[in-house]
């Protein structure tokens, strides 16, 4: 390996999971300005989206995340439309 090119500040940090509220720690050099204390001990916190624990190719379950209610807003549209054909 070459000298001088890897970061030196390597830490602790804590991982968030918002989908399903998992944590877990790894070493990292990401700058964040939260922290989370687990077990007395204070970490950096980095708040993920999705994570292995919650993604379905790791999970195998079919899980549809939708922050915005965009798929609720295209199924009311499309059930409108469906009703009009209906008629």
């Amino acid at each position: 390996m070459k000298q001088g090119i890897h970061p030196e500040s390597y830490r602790p940090v804590a991982f968030k999971d918002m989908s399903n509220d998992e944590t877990f720690i790894s070493r990292s050099t990401v700058a964040t300005k939260e922290t989370i204390d687990i077990d007395g001990v204070t970490y950096p916190l980095v708040k993920l989206e999705i994570s292995s624990s919650s993604h379905p190719f790791y999970t195998g379950k079919s899980k549809l995340v939708d922050t915005a209610g965009r798929v609720d807003k295209f199924m009311n549209r499309y059930q409108n439309r469906m009703d009009k054909k209906k008629k």
